[in-house]
């Protein structure tokens, strides 16, 4: 259980929210999908400090570097030496140019909101302790920021890419929450790691299919809404 602020926690807790931001909200896909790397680099040493060890080896290899393949690989950011050119017809677009309506934006964000206060009733009750000293727990905190902002990303964004990062950093943060109210013993490393997997079992297939619809219909298909209406960069 996290029990006590320290500068280091704090730091960690305050790397963790500016890395998931800015990989939420950059609509560079390629430096998004780098930004997410970052992110799980510094998941990775969250969980060494909460002295979980074999969940900081699991995020290291399902995170950072199975999930940042997989990542990649929907873009084809990365090509053979030599084959740059006849690579560059199938590799999907690095920007995402899709822009919703207000009432989209408005609708998704009040969802959004209805997700903090149901993450804010839980916690209430699970960890009443935290309502009154929330600066004592900087990890669960962020977990709280990293999840809630998730959520709100993955019912805003069009792009079926950045959907698929605020998926994976929105389990980041039900995961860090979780080890926040639950503490890190075996068992509950055991499910979180359990988690971890399927989350990156999820990106893989999320990815091959980003792949096979960008090759199948073209830029359009990575829009969940076929009406979304292309506005000039």
């Amino acid at each position: 259980m996290i029990a006590s602020f320290n500068l280091i926690e704090g730091g960690l807790a305050l790397c963790l929210c500016v890395a998931a931001l800015a990989c939420l909200f950059d609509r560079h896909l390629l430096r998004a999908s780098c930004l997410f790397v970052v992110f799980a680099l510094f998941m990775t040493l969250a969980w060494w400090w909460l002295e979980a060890p074999w969940l900081a080896v699991a995020e290291l290899i399902l995170g950072a570097l199975l999930t940042g393949a997989s990542l990649f690989y929907a873009l084809r950011a990365y090509r053979p030496n030599g084959a740059a050119s006849s690579h560059r017809a199938n590799a999907t677009p690095h920007y995402d140019s899709f822009r919703g309506s207000w009432p989209h934006g408005l609708t998704r964000a009040l969802l959004a909101l209805a997700w903090c206060f149901m993450m804010w009733g839980a916690i209430r009750f699970v960890m009443p302790e935290m309502v009154y000293s929330p600066a004592e727990h900087p990890l669960v905190m962020a977990a709280v920021v990293i999840a809630a902002t998730a959520m709100g990303a993955f019912a805003l964004h069009h792009h079926l890419l950045r959907r698929l990062l605020a998926f994976n950093i929105l389990g980041s943060g039900v995961f860090l929450l979780l080890a926040g109210m639950a503490g890190t013993e075996e068992g509950a490393q055991a499910l979180i790691s359990v988690g971890l997997a399927i989350a990156w079992l999820g990106s893989l297939l999320g990815a091959l299919l980003i792949r096979h619809l960008f090759l199948l219909e073209g830029k359009n298909a990575l829009s969940l809404d076929s009406q979304t209406k292309e506005q000039p960069q």
